[in-house]
């Protein structure tokens, strides 16, 4: 087995890129039909999924890895043992936020 000394959680993961200093955190989700469709982040900003993903993979987003459904990549919160800080557990806000 390969990956014997990564958590099911990390495993999960297709990239853990590193945060850089003035990295924002995700604060609320923007859901569209149930669905996460975009984030809001601790500076205020709302961007789309993709957005997200992009920023995140240029180390502007801290706390979070990118993993994938369907060909298409998504946020996912690192395990740190908080549950609060988990994108699931995180508010809904609008798009116009």
């Amino acid at each position: 087995m390969e990956n014997k000394n990564k958590s099911l959680p990390m495993a999960a993961l297709d990239e853990v890129p590193t945060p850089n200093q003035n990295a924002k955190t995700i604060t609320g989700l923007v859901k569209e039909k149930g669905r996460i469709a975009g984030y809001q982040l601790s500076d205020g900003r709302v961007v789309s999924k993709e957005d997200g993903v992009a920023l995140a993979k240029n180390g502007q987003i801290r706390g979070v890895g990118i993993a994938h459904r369907n060909n298409k990549q998504y946020l996912k919160s690192l395990p740190d043992g908080t549950e609060n800080n988990n994108l699931g557990n995180l508010p809904s806000v609008s798009k116009n936020a």
